[in-house]
């Protein structure tokens, strides 16, 4: 029984090693999408690959690091493969990994032991790189029928081994990106974070051994599980399902289903995926891996922020996919835009939780990580891959309106400062706002969508954007409205062109303005029910226009 003094002490010194390799990413990363838009993040896990703690980072990328590096140790790599000063690296969906811009990398920790050398734990860091090749910018290639044409795969591999790293394997990544400079020092980056969170796991054990702090981390995974549990058990028992719907994969199918059927029965939730579409030929699919993540994020946030996310919080939750759906693909498919259908496991298993918990269930965010890129040379005539991603409106809360404009859900990024994107990219923004009457109207208001518009400064571009929510809108609860659909438009010479949510290589030229417009959030509750004071404050800051105002009439 370990000091619950000491437990604490050690379980905060294991989240600021987490942290501190978040901070030594984010100050020495390359590319605008580590160090500005935040595309990154960072854990440590136990001696046997359990995940103890986590950076204030990516949802989709922690809850599922653990599932990963599982997979690699049954599958690729046993753990007593693993070596001091080894580094393992995969980004191959199809062995734990989510897709090909999404490096994983794993460090065992090693201390000395009264027997030698023994391992203490994991450091891990999962980094978005802005290029991995395929068949456009960026490697969002909206035409992938086959996870082949979507860039370099690596199969769990030692990219490190005794200290020593692979030139070869490091001068392949760099030959197969569009901007190998800043790959290789994004990749260096990711190195040298592990590196920074062994230091400071080897800290904690020289100063309380090895012994007291593999005790405290199975003390933390125990504490998760009871917290969820008791989260869990604070649900009425019963069968709540939902479904909601991708809009497209980009390619024929339209209209994709995602279904939830969540059971609570005492202290466990079993999240029954099945009944989703088939996975479809286009890159929205996502790994069964990726599916477990939306899940166990839907659940922690409907535990209201009480629970530690870690293995432990995942024990009492089992998750029951079909394979070769839009939710457990199978390969080759193409999965690059995975979190269109991964934002949709988490508002489906949010809106089947509102039936169970109505007063503390948000009405749909928006749902979507808008990932546009464009390849177009920079002043010096150098070919350059401009990479950003989007956020919209928060849903309403029973007892707040909807954040407008501002990351939430799944995945927990920053926006792209359009100063620093004007002085690195041929890039000018001619527009950058929330978008008025977007949040769905509700007793409780949406939140506002984001309006970016830019004109290209370069004779030629290559444009790519993987969007969602064009056709499904975020829904509303409990008869509040759903937010307002997003947008992608081409501006040339006076015409505006309407482009689909999905598409690849759309060739621009100088003077083209492109246009993003992100969804609003969902209304909660009765429009009609809305304060008059909050509906004017609405109007007087531009959220709501006059005309927009008449979805709040009593129309009973």
């Amino acid at each position: 029984m370990i000091d619950p003094i000491r437990l604490e002490v050690i379980r905060n010194a294991l989240v600021a090693a987490s942290e501190e390799m978040n901070v030594s990413i984010w100050r020495t990363a390359r590319s605008t999408v580590v160090r500005e838009t935040l595309d990154y993040s960072t854990a440590v896990f136990d001696a046997d690959g359990q995940a103890i703690a986590q950076s204030t980072r990516i949802p989709v990328h922690l809850n599922s690091m653990s599932v990963c590096l599982a997979e690699i140790l049954a599958n690729w790599l046993p753990i007593d493969d693993w070596a001091d000063g080894d580094v393992i690296l995969t980004n191959d969906p199809y062995a734990g990994g989510q897709h090909l811009p999404d490096f994983v990398a794993f460090k065992p920790i090693y201390a000395d032991g009264p027997g030698g050398r023994i391992r203490v734990g994991i450091a891990g860091a999962i980094v978005h790189h802005v290029d991995v090749g395929g068949g456009a910018p960026g490697s969002y290639f909206a035409g992938a029928q086959e996870v082949y044409q979507e860039g370099l795969r690596l199969p769990p591999l030692k990219l490190v081994e005794g200290g020593r790293r692979n030139a070869a394997v490091l001068a392949i990544i760099r030959r197969n990106s569009r901007e190998p400079e800043k790959i290789a020092g994004d990749v260096a980056a990711q190195l040298a974070a592990l590196d920074v969170g062994a230091r400071a796991v080897l800290r904690l054990v020289d100063r309380y051994g090895a012994k007291t702090v593999r005790a405290a981390m199975a003390a933390i995974l125990d504490q998760s599980e009871t917290a969820m549990r008791a989260a869990i058990r604070a649900l009425p028992d019963g069968v709540y399902a939902f479904e909601d719907h991708v809009d497209d994969d980009g390619q024929a199918a339209i209209g994709l289903k995602v279904r939830a059927r969540v059971e609570i029965a005492g202290d466990r939730a079993v999240v029954d995926l099945s009944g989703t579409a088939p996975q479809a030929p286009g890159p929205v699919n996502c790994t069964l891996n990726m599916a477990k993540s939306g899940v166990y994020c839907a659940l922690l946030m409907a535990a209201g922020g009480h629970v530690m996310a870690n293995t432990g919080a995942y024990r009492p939750i089992e998750i029951v996919a079909e394979p070769g759906t839009l939710v457990s693909a199978e390969p080759p498919a193409p999965v690059a835009n995975r979190m269109a259908t991964g934002h949709r496991i988490v508002t489906t298993v949010l809106g089947a939780l509102a039936q169970a918990a109505p007063d503390r269930i948000p009405a749909a965010y928006y749902g979507v990580s808008y990932v546009a890129a464009l390849s177009a040379p920079d002043a010096t005539g150098e070919r350059r891959v401009y990479f950003e991603i989007e956020v919209g409106g928060w849903g309403a809360h029973p007892e707040a309106d909807g954040a407008s404009g501002f990351s939430a859900g799944f995945h927990n990024l920053a926006n792209s400062p359009m100063e620093m994107c004007e002085s690195l990219f041929p890039v000018v923004f001619t527009h950058y706002g929330l978008i008025p009457n977007s949040g769905g109207a509700g007793a409780r208001r949406g939140g506002l969508g984001l309006a970016r518009e830019w004109r290209l400064d370069a004779d030629w571009g290559v444009l790519s954007g993987n969007f969602d929510r064009f056709r499904y809108p975020p829904y509303g609860l409990n008869g509040g409205q759903p937010g307002a659909p997003g947008r992608f438009l081409l501006r040339r010479d006076g015409e505006t062109t309407e482009l689909p949510s999905k598409i690849s290589g759309v060739q621009l030229r100088r003077g083209d303005h492109v246009r993003l417009d992100t969804s609003g959030g969902g209304g909660w509750g009765d429009p009609a029910d809305r304060d008059p004071a909050a509906l004017a404050a609405d109007r007087a800051a531009g959220y709501v226009t006059e005309a927009g105002a008449a979805a709040y009439q009593d129309r009973r």
